[in-house]
């Protein structure tokens, strides 16, 4: 039996959100059918927070897994899974917003999402690019447009008003971004999803973030081997390696969000409740050196909106 899975009150007021989720990213991408199972393995053994995006190519199989576990009884109703989507960066247009979130609960095979965010802070021309991971890595440059923030932003608070949304929020935001989009925003975002490992700690977002409260939700606590810019540096790491063993656990089950398919692993990582680091663990790991994972330079051009890492993520680097 699963152990519970501690959650997170939310400033919009809607649900909770657990603090465990099984992220489906994956590239290159896996096939249907293994993200399907992956899902539904992930429900039987108490996953109830599930990550998704436009981007991925996995709102169908997750909406299939979904539809499966309930038929299966695996879960009563939707409402006891919380779902979390992304716009992606060709429909972050003010016009785009509605039908983009839209297009993904019909896939998703839902009637409204827990959390929707913007996945970058820029957009693309519209239409001009395919959201499959794999045409991703190589995105054109001449595509890339600066986001108009602010009308993003206010079709966002209108889908929330429209209950297609429970809760809105960012991704991949810095502390600069996030000021400018608060200084017109209606309703603030109740999330910024965003690279946090014990190697990119960013500690002054964290602080940023709880005086706002806007929950940090970490992406790729593990480093992102495997990614389109993954690297191994967190496993890696002799300092967490040796707290691992101390605990007798792997090294895995030292974060709290990570993406797997395997059942094992989706195991361990429910697995993390029980313990924690003690004040010398801690002030070893706040030693660590200090590096970003995901640069997204992949963003950065001459004739784009970004001409350095330094403008995409403000001096966050």
């Amino acid at each position: 039996m699963a152990a519970a899975i501690q959650e997170v009150a939310l400033s919009s007021g809607s649900k909770a959100m657990p603090r465990i989720a099984m992220g489906t990213a994956s590239y290159p991408l896996a096939p249907f059918d293994s993200t399907r199972d992956a899902i539904l393995r992930a429900i039987k053994i108490g996953y109830r927070h599930f990550d998704t995006a436009a981007l991925y190519s996995s709102e169908e199989p997750l909406g299939e897994a979904v539809a499966e576990a309930l038929r299966l009884g695996l879960i009563a109703s939707r409402d006891e899974l919380f779902i979390t989507s992304k716009l992606w960066i060709q429909d972050a247009h003010s016009h785009l917003v509605l039908p983009a979130l839209q297009k993904s609960l019909r896939s998703l095979q839902l009637e409204y999402l827990d959390l929707y965010l913007i996945h970058y802070p820029i957009c693309a021309k519209p239409g001009g690019l395919n959201t499959a991971i794999e045409n991703f890595v190589s995105i054109s440059n001449d595509e890339l447009m600066p986001i108009d923030i602010s009308s993003v932003w206010a079709a966002m608070e209108e889908c929330q008003r429209m209950g297609l949304t429970k809760s809105i929020g960012v991704s991949n935001f810095s502390i600069k971004k996030i000021e400018k989009l608060l200084s017109t925003a209606t309703i603030p975002p109740v999330a910024n999803q965003v690279e946090v490992n014990p190697l990119w700690q960013q500690k002054e977002l964290r602080e940023f973030c709880m005086a706002k409260d806007i929950q940090l939700c970490a992406y790729s606590p593990l480093g992102a081997r495997g990614t389109t810019w993954g690297q191994n540096w967190v496993m890696e790491c002799e300092i967490l390696q040796q707290i691992a063993k101390a605990k007798g656990k792997t090294l895995p089950q030292e974060t709290v969000i990570v993406k797997s398919y395997s059942e094992k692993r989706l195991m361990e990582n429910l697995d993390i409740l029980d313990w924690e680091l003690n004040e010398e663990e801690r002030e070893s790991i706040s030693r660590i050196p200090q590096r970003r994972g995901n640069q997204a330079l992949f963003f950065v051009a001459e004739n784009g909106p970004y001409k350095s890492m330094e403008e995409l993520w403000d001096d966050e680097i």
